[in-house]
């Protein structure tokens, strides 16, 4: 099956409704968009300890959705709190103590993720999506269309403007 958005919204309205199929599908559909979202932003190795957690939380969260908002943006919000998540637990392995002068290198990298989705945070939600399909994640302006329910258009709008926003978040920092 195709993992798009209206699919996965059927899907998931279907399993709320109590249709353990469908519930199944859904959960196996996420799998592999999961495997494929943390596949780009975290070592090898830890992506299916990641999905896992992220398909738990889906699970724990599934009653918050709204059949009338977009399924993906929902679960990526989730799975974007899981990677932080994730991330800061590393920081906090990785911490030095004060006879340690080196910093690791996975500090600079854990600090960089932080900092980039701190900064996507203060942007509109049509707009950070549309940077991290596009910009982050190399989604075609098709597929980020398809994704979010924007219009192509409206993706690179929302890709401009949010680009000039954070230009000039970071020019003033």
């Amino acid at each position: 099956m195709s993992i798009d958005e209206p699919s996965l919204a059927r899907l998931m309205a279907a399993a709320q409704r109590g249709d353990r199929a469908a519930y199944r599908a859904l959960l196996a559909d996420c799998r592999r968009w999961l495997t494929r979202y943390f596949a780009r932003r975290i070592a090898p190795h830890a992506v299916d300890d990641l999905v896992q957690e992220t398909l738990v939380s889906l699970h724990r969260k599934r009653a918050t959705w709204d059949s009338g908002r977009a399924f993906l943006p929902w679960l990526a919000a989730i799975a974007r709190y899981r990677w932080i998540d994730m991330l800061r637990r590393q920081k906090d392995e990785a911490e030095l103590g004060e006879g340690d002068a080196a910093v690791a290198a996975g500090d600079e990298a854990v600090n960089a993720r932080l900092s980039l989705e701190r900064l996507l945070g203060l942007l509109p939600a049509g707009q950070a999506q549309a940077i991290t399909l596009v910009k982050i994640e190399g989604a075609s302006i098709a597929e980020a269309s398809r994704i979010t329910g924007q219009s192509e258009s409206l993706v690179k709008v929302n890709i401009h403007r949010g680009l000039r926003k954070l230009a000039g978040l970071v020019e003033s920092e």
